[in-house]
């Protein structure tokens, strides 16, 4: 799967909350001052050709709708992130965050407890 662009991204989280749509109703999510019509439509055929998207005709209109869940970008994002600046290391990746002060003792706390409720 290709990484998406910044824009492409919340593009994407757009037409993840909306669901199936027109271009139309993805560029009334964005706050003013709205991109112009044709950006959107220009992002949007990206993401198809990326193959995040796919579409329908409905007479000279097309409608678009994910391809993918949210959780399986996320879950590949992530692991590109662990892979390239933590060595593939999910420890490195949370000891770097305490480090940096970004995650708290509780916080640690309360992700052992997940880690230990879900064996």
């Amino acid at each position: 799967m290709e990484q998406l662009t910044p824009q492409e991204e919340q593009l994407m989280l757009y037409v993840w909350e909306y669901g199936k749509g027109f271009v139309k109703d993805y560029r009334e999510m964005y706050p003013d001052p709205k991109p112009p019509y044709t950006t959107v439509a220009t992002i949007i055929k990206k993401l198809e050709t990326k193959g995040y998207l796919s579409s329908k005709l409905y007479g000279n209109t097309y409608e678009y709708r994910p391809k993918i869940k949210p959780e399986k970008y996320k879950s590949q994002y992530v692991s590109g992130i662990v892979n390239n600046f933590f060595q593939n290391s999910y420890k490195e990746m949370v000891s770097f965050f305490a480090q940096e002060e970004k995650l708290s003792e509780q916080d640690l706390n309360e992700i052992i407890e997940m880690i230990k409720n879900r064996k």
